[in-house]
């Protein structure tokens, strides 16, 4: 938690401040990299995706930026930014995502209780990121790694994947 604090320059109290507000405003859940580290043995990121119910967005947003966060709209996503600290904050306005809040379970994260997608849930949502054409390559094959760790430390998931991905774990 302390490499994680000085790494970001602050990100883990910055990430804290942010799930307090988010329980402020009604459901949320984590859904990106942080919660597959969950589910699997732990990898660095400086990101912290979640969803959190779609009529809260607005007010949420706003308290943010009383909070002296930046945000910053997007066609996908309202992106959330503490001045000075480098955890890169996303919360999808991808209907999709909506149906997590309800499956969503408690999990600890950098040292804070946090409710983070259900596994399935969080597979799905890697599974329609790293499917999505319109994301930067970079982002995709984190996806993917994503996919394959989750598929090693949970193999009944690999019904879920493309044939692509489950060729690649069956010759690995």
């Amino acid at each position: 938690m302390e490499a994680y604090e000085l790494t970001t320059q602050g990100g883990a109290t910055d990430f804290a401040r942010l799930i307090a507000a988010c329980e402020s405003f009604g459901p949320y859940c984590l859904i990106g990299g942080l919660a597959v580290n969950c589910y699997v043995e732990p990898v660095y990121t400086l990101d912290a995706d979640l969803v959190v119910i779609a009529s809260g967005l607005s007010k949420l947003s706003e308290y943010l930026q009383e909070q002296g966060f930046k945000t910053e709209v997007h066609p996908h996503s309202l992106n959330v930014l503490a001045p000075g600290s480098q955890l890169r904050i996303q919360f999808t306005t991808d209907e999709r995502y909506q149906a997590f809040l309800a499956r969503s379970m408690e999990a600890e994260v950098l040292g804070i209780q946090v409710r983070i997608a259900c596994l399935e849930d969080v597979t799905r949502g890697k599974l329609w990121a790293y499917s999505d054409p319109r994301r930067r390559l970079s982002k995709r094959k984190k996806d993917e790694l994503d996919l394959i760790r989750l598929a090693e430390a949970h193999p009944e998931l690999r019904s879920l994947y493309p044939i692509e991905l489950k060729e690649q774990l069956d010759s690995g």
